[in-house]
């Protein structure tokens, strides 16, 4: 199964901000998306970073004036992306070996077409599961 499976049931919609905004308005931010983790992007839209919730505690736990601090001074600058056409096997193998949760998702083109989280491929994956279930109930109660 590819990453497309994921971002068709979850949607395409990524949140992003720019590197001078306040880990304060960060936080504000993840709260009102709903998110883990957003994407840095500077004033041409270009990807320079990502930033998420468990870089704001390490940011606290490090420098109790975080909030006034700039997400460019917290955000993880290497971002690890996918590309669309991945199988979720191997994205789920890319965010183990790599210890991340959320990972930007690229076309053919190198265009950003979504952000898949670890949550997302768990319940991917979890959705496979009862699929696998139920057709083997269906077999077992109503024969091959």
């Amino acid at each position: 199964m590819h990453v497309t499976t994921i971002l068709a049931a979850k949607g395409h919609e990524v949140f992003s901000i720019g590197p001078d905004v306040s880990v304060a308005d960060l936080i504000r931010s993840l709260c009102e998306h709903d998110v883990g983790a957003v994407l840095v992007v500077d004033d041409s839209d270009e990807i320079v970073g990502i930033v998420s919730e468990r870089d704001v505690v390490r940011a606290l736990c490090a420098n109790a004036p975080a909030l006034s601090e700039t997400v460019s001074s917290i955000m993880t600058r290497e971002v690890v992306t996918a590309p669309d056409a991945a199988e979720v096997a191997d994205l789920m193998q890319l965010m183990t070996k790599r210890r991340i949760r959320h990972v930007p998702i690229l076309s053919e083109a190198n265009d950003l077409v979504g952000m898949v989280s670890i949550g997302d491929v768990v319940k991917n994956r979890m959705d496979e599961l009862e699929a696998d279930r139920s057709a083997l109930m269906d077999y077992i109660t109503h024969g091959g």
